[in-house]
């Protein structure tokens, strides 16, 4: 696979007959829609010929929600090793709260396709957000750890996932080491079953980072009592923040360089975003808002405003802005560009694979990228 970037004048027919192959590959790969318009500066996939077979191996995981669309499913699942169905809750008591929607078809086509079934256990309280305060109640109290242990060991089996995956956020200081002894009685329950117990970590630098996010995941216990570890290294640029790229690879690069000083390299997973964010302008901390968008729909964004996609080569990440109602606005996302330099970090520290937060839309590009550059593993 080749990247190309759009210039002045071209077409998806010039394109195709500069590498000489049939337009209908460049349409497919990239997703172009009818009747192809391009933007300036547009990172597209090429399949300029038959290529090496990819050497590294890579476990990638994918993140989704039980309303995910089935064809959005049935393409992904073949470029994934596991499937991490987002989210299972509790309640103060340990007992364990399903998703609202039946997640039953996201197990069943994850084992028909030989890709493992992960159920995501996070402490979502009732409002949708992170509530540490259920953290508290459940680590340090022993008869409702043992409760949702319980409970968590049955639903697994009755459900046939194959795993758990540990997603708490917003952890106090004061619970570290509870929350760190947490994950390693859930993987010495689940171990001898042949289940895979994942934590995921925010993205530190150090280990006195302060803040609520960070303050609460010690690195190194979490590398000991977890199977293997997500950094999630994504949200740079979010919802109420400044406009910047959304998983800046050097920044993601700093996160990694501490990471593997805590943890092996070989249980590290790196994560990866599968959206773009589109900001208003002026920002105003406190009152602006940006809007998420798709990869592809960013690009259209661009091509519909007229507008050359930039690139930015600090971040690695393609951004641009746009007039629209008298409003400006600037939007970050993601290509096979920026794509390409995420993956670079895997054989660069020897990383087990990476987690994308999330797949509920379909972006090809980047998964024939993905297979054309790593051995996915399967379980």
């Amino acid at each position: 696979m080749e990247i190309y970037v759009v210039k002045s004048g071209d077409t998806v027919d010039s394109i195709a007959e500069r590498y000489g192959i049939a337009v209908s590959s460049v349409i497919y790969d990239n997703q172009l829609r009818y009747p192809y318009p391009l933007a300036l500066g547009q990172a597209l996939l090429i399949s300029a010929g038959a290529s090496a077979e990819p050497s590294y191996p890579a476990w990638v995981n994918g993140y989704a929600y039980p309303f995910i669309q089935q064809e959005v499913l049935s393409q992904t699942l073949p470029y994934l090793s596991s499937l991490s169905v987002f989210s299972y809750g509790f309640t103060t008591d340990g007992d364990l709260v399903a998703p609202v929607q039946d997640d039953t078809f996201m197990i069943n086509a994850a084992l028909m396709t030989g890709v493992r079934p992960v159920l995501t256990l996070t402490p979502l309280g009732p409002d949708g957000n992170f509530n540490n305060f259920l953290i508290t109640s459940v680590v340090n109290d022993q008869e409702a750890k043992e409760n949702l242990l319980t409970n968590l060991l049955a639903v697994v089996q009755e459900k046939n996932f194959r795993g758990v995956d540990i997603d708490f956020e917003y952890i106090r200081p004061e619970d570290r080491i509870p929350f760190a002894d947490f994950v390693a009685d859930v993987r010495n329950l689940l171990s001898p079953y042949g289940y895979h117990v994942s934590v995921a970590l925010a993205p530190k630098t150090s280990d006195t980072q302060a803040g609520l996010l960070y303050e609460g995941k010690d690195y190194r216990l979490l590398g000991e009592a977890a199977d293997s570890v997500l950094l999630m290294t994504y949200e740079w640029g979010y919802t109420y923040g400044p406009p910047m790229a959304v998983a800046p690879v050097n920044k993601v690069r700093q996160v990694v360089e501490y990471a593997v000083t805590r943890i092996p390299s070989a249980k590290i997973d790196l994560g990866i975003p599968n959206y773009g964010y589109d900001w208003t302008l002026p920002f105003i901390q406190g009152t602006s808002r940006a809007t998420t968008v798709s990869n592809q729909g960013a690009v259209q964004i661009a091509i519909e405003a007229g507008v050359p996609i930039e690139f930015d080569e600090v971040a690695m990440s393609p951004f641009f802005r746009y007039e629209k109602n008298g409003q400006q606005h600037e939007v970050w996302f993601e290509d096979v560009r920026s794509y390409r330099e995420k993956f670079s970090l895997l054989p660069a520290y020897g990383l087990r694979g990476m987690g994308y937060w999330q797949i509920m839309r379909f972006f090809r590009p980047n998964w024939l990228l993905l297979e054309d550059t790593f051995q996915i593993q399967k379980p």
